[in-house]
C-alpha cells in the first residue's frame, strides 16, 4: 500500500508539477544560464523522487527515466536543445506531449525513418511480440527457484537474458503510454532493434541497443565533442558518460556505494568501439573485403556478454538485490502468468 501511494505521488502529483512549472519557462526565460537556474530545483527532484520507492524495479525504473533521461532531457531543454526543443518543436508541443517526451524514454521522430526497422510497425504483430516477450521472461523466471541446481554460467545467461527482455518491455510500454498522450498519428523514435543481429558493436551501442539513452548521449555529449575535437574524443566521451550514469542507476538498484565494474565496462566496450571504426577505415582505404557479418555477428555478442558476465553483473550478484529482485520479478510473472491463462479460457 505505501508503494501505491508513493507511486500516485511521484507519477500523478510531484512530476506533472514540476514538468509544469518546466513548461511555463518556455514563455517566461530564454534559453541559457538563466533557464538552467530555474531548472535546477526540479533536476534534484528528478534525483530524489526515486528514493521514494522500496521496491528495486520501480526505483531503477523511475531512476532511469527521471534521474538519467529527464534531467538530461531538462538540461538541453535549457540551452533549446534535445528531443524538447527539436527544431524549436517545444513551443509547438501541448502540456501532455510535453510531459511524455519529459517523463517518458521516448522522442519524437522529426525524420522519415532511413531504414526498414525504424518506426511503429504493424500494432497488433507489436502486440503479439510483446506478449512473446512477456511469457519468455515468465518462464525464464519460473526457473529462478532452481538456480542453486544450475552451473554459474546458465544463471548469468538467465539473468542477461532477463535484463534483455525486461528493458524491452518497459520500453514498449512506456512507448504505449507515450502514444496515448501525445497528437494522433505522432510518429516515436525506435526504442530497441534486434541486439542478436548486431554486425559491430558501433552498431550495437549506436543503432540497436536502448536506443533512447544513444539518442541523448548524442545530443548532450558526442555531438559538441566531436564537433570540437573530433569523432574518436565524441565517441569515448558518450561511454564515459555512459558509464558514469550506470554506476549512478546501479546505486538506485543496489543502494550501495559504486565499484567502477560498470564505469570500466563502457570504458572499455568505448576503446573497443573506437579501435573497430579505425580497422574499419583501414580495411576500406585498402580494398579489403570486411568480415563477413555470419562470423561478426557471434563474436560481436560473444564479447558483449562475455564482458557482461566479467564486469557488470558482479555488482549485482554481491548485494542483497538480487534476492529482492527475483522475488519481485517472481511475483510480476505469476501475474503475468495468470492473466495469460485466464485470456486463453
Amino acid at each position: 500500500m505505501e508503494e501505491v501511494r508513493a507511486f500516485i505521488l511521484v507519477w500523478l502529483v510531484a512530476v506533472p508539477a514540476a514538468l509544469t512549472y518546466c513548461y511555463s519557462l518556455l514563455s517566461l526565460l530564454r534559453p541559457g544560464k538563466w533557464r538552467l537556474l530555474a531548472l535546477l530545483p526540479v533536476v534534484v527532484l528528478f534525483a530524489l523522487l526515486p528514493f521514494s520507492f522500496s521496491t528495486v524495479h520501480v526505483r531503477t525504473i523511475s531512476a532511469f527515466f527521471f534521474s538519467w533521461l529527464g534531467i538530461f532531457k531538462l538540461l538541453l531543454f535549457a540551452f533549446d536543445r534535445g528531443p524538447l526543443c527539436d527544431a524549436g518543436a517545444a513551443k509547438r508541443l501541448s502540456l501532455p506531449s510535453f510531459f511524455a517526451i519529459a517523463s517518458l524514454p521516448i522522442m519524437i521522430r522529426r525524420k522519415p525513418p532511413s531504414s526498414p526497422r525504424s518506426g511503429r510497425g504493424d500494432p497488433v504483430l507489436t502486440l503479439l511480440v510483446f506478449a512473446a516477450k512477456g511469457l519468455a521472461l515468465a518462464f525464464i523466471v519460473s526457473l529462478y527457484p532452481q538456480r542453486p541446481r544450475f552451473h554459474r554460467r546458465i544463471v548469468l545467461a538467465l539473468y542477461t537474458i532477463h535484463i534483455y527482455l525486461s528493458l524491452d518491455l518497459v520500453l514498449c510500454a512506456s512507448a504505449a503510454v507515450g502514444r496515448a498522450l501525445l497528437p494522433a498519428g505522432t510518429a516515436l523514435e525506435s526504442q530497441f532493434a534486434p541486439p542478436y543481429l548486431s554486425s559491430s558493436l558501433q552498431d550495437f551501442w549506436g543503432g540497436r541497443w536502448n536506443l533512447m539513452v544513444s539518442g541523448i548521449l548524442r545530443s548532450a555529449v558526442h555531438g559538441p565533442i566531436r564537433a570540437r575535437w573530433g569523432p574518436t574524443a565524441g565517441v569515448m566521451a558518450s561511454f564515459l558518460v555512459s558509464g558514469l550514469m550506470h554506476e549512478v542507476m546501479f546505486f538506485y538498484l543496489t543502494l550501495q556505494p559504486p565499484t567502477g565494474e560498470v564505469g570500466s565496462f563502457f570504458v572499455l566496450h568505448g576503446f573497443c568501439t573506437v579501435a573497430e571504426v579505425a580497422a574499419k577505415r583501414w580495411w576500406t582505404r585498402r580494398g579489403m573485403t570486411p568480415p563477413h557479418p555470419a562470423l561478426v555477428a557471434p563474436l560481436t555478442i560473444g564479447f558483449v556478454v562475455a564482458t557482461t558476465w566479467w564486469l557488470f553483473l558482479p555488482q549485482i550478484l554481491r548485494s542483497t538485490a538480487e534476492e529482492q529482485i527475483v522475488k519481485e520479478a517472481q511475483a510480476v510473472a505469476s501475474l503475468f502468468m495468470e492473466a495469460a491463462t485466464r485470456a486463453r479460457w
